[in-house]
């Protein structure tokens, strides 16, 4: 086999991996976002806006099963994402994902008890938040969309380059407001805590922990400073040079990753190297390459002494 025709190969796995993992996110959020919304949202009339809360209205004054409600509503927006937001590739996912959602709400309502597992409305509206993002954010880490606000946001965010967070509060809001007509207005203040949550716990399932700190130190003692660093902490440690615009001096800065229990150990190196050091620490998400620390040494550089340093 020559050397192209094993590259094909294993592309061709990559590829086929990756779509079973895509669609096994795409499957596991759908049922979860299912889950959510006959426990708590339906039960309730409480709804984070979207489709979930439009259906809700319209099975309040129809009689239209949610689910089928939804996949109603959805029709015309996912003619708007096929012909804007990237054709069969993006009709294929969210068809995907949007007739098992839907689908799957009206088939599993009967399993599910008809006033909920709660009566309580503040927990209906923090547990619909934490479940129901933990559902959007596989469905979207599968690279997948649940046809609904986030379509128009889309679009719209791609002709006046408004943010999508944004456009998400203004669609979103409008329905909530719709539920508070409908329902009253305490289901519409539970609906933005709602709203809130779902996003928080979305993010945490798409970005995960904010577990690493980004570190940059301005020292004038630059090589003593990683070079402990690296010895104590095995992080890797990149040098550049920058200069005081107030004082037009040129110092080493040192940037560095590392985690959140090393930060303490962090700060008393630099401090016992170099007290005058200007050190900012920052969040991140994740952060790969670089030196990795082998596990052995994990809890002794969380160790805060520093005083065998210098």
């Amino acid at each position: 086999m020559s050397i192209n025709q094993t590259n094909l190969v294993h592309a061709l796995s990559v590829n086929r991996r990756e779509t079973i993992q895509n669609y096994f996110f795409l499957t596991l959020g759908a049922t979860i976002m299912i889950v959510n919304f006959n426990i708590f949202m339906a039960p309730s009339n409480i709804a984070p806006g979207g489709m979930g809360g439009l259906s809700l209205i319209l099975n309040h004054y129809t009689g239209i099963p949610r689910g089928a409600g939804m996949l109603l509503l959805s029709i015309p927006l996912i003619g708007l994402g096929f012909l804007k937001l990237g054709r069969f590739r993006f009709l294929v996912r969210t068809l995907y994902v949007t007739i098992f959602y839907t689908v799957g709400v009206d088939v599993t309502a009967r399993f599910f008890p008809p006033g909920g597992i709660v009566d309580d409305l503040l927990l209906n509206a923090l547990y619909g938040g934490v479940v129901g993002g933990i559902g959007y954010g596989l469905v979207v880490r599968g690279r997948g969309m649940v046809s609904g606000t986030g379509i128009i946001s889309r679009v719209l965010q791609l002709r006046t380059g408004i943010p999508v967070s944004q456009l998400y509060l203004v669609i979103d809001g409008f329905v909530i407001i719709a539920l508070g007509l409908t329902f009253g207005w305490e289901r519409a203040l539970y609906g933005w805590m709602m709203l809130f949550i779902l996003g928080l716990a979305s993010d945490y399932v798409l970005e995960g922990p904010s577990v690493v700190r980004i570190v940059f130190i301005v020292t004038d003692l630059p090589e003593a400073v990683a070079e402990v660093l690296m010895a104590r902490l095995r992080v890797g440690v990149t040098r550049w040079t920058g200069e005081g615009m107030y004082t037009a001096v040129e110092r080493a800065i040192l940037f560095c990753t590392v985690t959140r229990p090393d930060v303490e150990v962090l700060r008393s190196v630099v401090a016992e190297i170099d007290p005058a050091a200007f050190v900012v620490i920052g969040q991140g998400h994740q952060a790969s390459g670089g030196i990795v620390r082998p596990p052995d040494l994990a809890k002794a550089a969380t160790v805060p002494e520093v005083a065998d340093v210098g």
